[in-house]
């Protein structure tokens, strides 16, 4: 993946690129058998923390968890992280796990309890085995490892119905230093805008004060993990914790300016890669959906507008059949709640194929149906959308509608 600004730089790896954390994972036999299913992020040293958490109001027992820590200023020297089960709707029997989760890292890493966050994904409704967490934290406290590999190990172990894992590492330069800033995030159904709609860990060496760290998470989010969709269902457990250990060495962050704009740029880059990579890895999904509107009334209404169309089943059912049935876009857009008039609106597809325009202010062209087909063929769809009233755009993220969707959540429990 390439980058818009030249400033930031990907580079191979995940969570344990930055300076001073370690990853680990381990068998916990939560739920899944023979697969990892436990995961474990470290800072050698305490950590300015962020995070951003669901819309829904049914919160999981491990989201009041970590609010608690990233609203009492305290830092955060680790996650934990099971998948199999949500520790949702469970009660003060889930307060209890968080707690024993957090006090079994205490106990191994001599690290506060405080300062430990956990996160869950997988059913709601059923109780996490206390024993068998405690357990795991027991076997990654002396597995932990700084190596690119155990990284990326985590970033597997964290997966419920995902097919692939989701990495990346970026650098950048502040004040002649050069910072790291490592992310990994799993998420493949349940996925739907407000808040992140996902797990997602984030982990840099950079210096930076706790207000600014925050205040550049809640502003990156709108436009990357609150852009994409999968099938319109909001999580109880969204989580997006950002760890910042300052190993980098560079002069605080405490203030706005070029320092912070280079390491926004970066957050942006990181959050931007992990939405894309999780709408496409959608529950059954076979490619990513991408619309992408310009030329709008205002930034919210590029929002919805671009939204509204990835988030239609029908539209969604439309890319899976690669038919270009461009009034199904266009019926989206008009129950998004924004207002526009359709006599100035154009639509194109674009894909590797090439790109095509199907409707020009108000009325529908005769287009090359097979050209048409091509491009929707193709891994990456996008629907390209220009209102000609306004400057704003917004870029959306979703994937099609397939079988497999209804055969994976028809049995989610078993």
């Amino acid at each position: 993946m390439s980058t818009d600004n030249a400033k930031v730089k990907q580079i191979e790896g995940g969570v344990t690129a930055a300076k001073g954390f370690q990853a680990a994972c381990c068998e916990a036999n939560i739920k899944y058998k023979d697969r990892t299913d436990m995961a474990m992020v470290y800072s050698e040293v305490p950590c300015e923390c962020a995070g951003t958490f669901t819309s829904n109001v049914v919160k999981a027992a491990c989201v009041q968890w970590d609010q608690k820590i990233v609203s009492s200023g305290a830092k955060m020297q680790a996650v934990v992280v099971n998948s199999g089960i949500a520790n949702a709707c469970t009660g003060q029997e889930g307060w209890d796990a968080c707690e024993a989760t957090a006090k079994a890292v205490e106990k191994a890493l001599s690290v506060p309890a405080e300062s430990v966050a956990v996160a869950s994904t997988g059913v709601i409704g059923m109780q996490l085995p206390v024993d068998k967490l405690v357990n795991g934290v027991e076997k990654m406290s002396k597995t932990l490892a700084h190596t690119t590999e155990a990284g990326t190990a985590a970033s597997k172990a964290i997966m419920t119905t995902d097919t692939i894992n989701k990495e990346i590492a970026v650098t950048f330069e502040i004040d002649g230093k050069t910072v790291t800033l490592g992310g990994m995030s799993k998420g493949s159904g349940m996925i739907h805008p407000n808040m992140c709609t996902m797990l997602g860990f984030l982990t840099t060496d950079l210096a930076i004060e706790k207000s600014l760290l925050q205040e550049a998470l809640s502003n990156v989010i709108k436009d990357t993990f609150n852009m994409i969709t999968v099938d319109g269902d909001t999580s109880t457990n969204d989580t997006l914790l950002i760890m910042a250990n300052g190993l980098a060495e560079n002069k605080t962050v405490t203030e706005k300016g070029e320092a912070y704009d280079t390491f926004y740029e970066a957050l942006f880059t990181v959050c931007r890669y992990l939405a894309r990579r999780m709408a496409g890895d959608g529950e059954g999904a076979s490619k990513l959906f991408e619309a992408k509107v310009v030329n709008a009334k205002s930034k919210d209404d590029a929002r919805t507008l671009s939204r509204a169309i990835v988030g239609s089943n029908l539209s969604k059912a439309a890319i899976y059949g690669c038919d270009a049935n461009f009034g199904r876009f266009l019926c989206a857009m008009g129950y998004s709640g924004a207002q526009f008039d359709q006599n100035d609106v154009e639509l194109f597809f674009e894909g590797k194929a090439g790109r095509l325009q199907v409707f020009d202010r108000g009325t529908p062209i005769v287009f090359d149906e097979e050209l048409a087909k091509k491009i929707m063929q193709a891994d990456e769809v996008t629907v390209f959308v220009d209102m000609h009233e306004g400057e704003e755009e917004a870029t959306a993220w979703g994937c099609d509608l397939t079988y497999d969707y209804v055969k994976i959540n028809a049995d989610y429990r078993s």
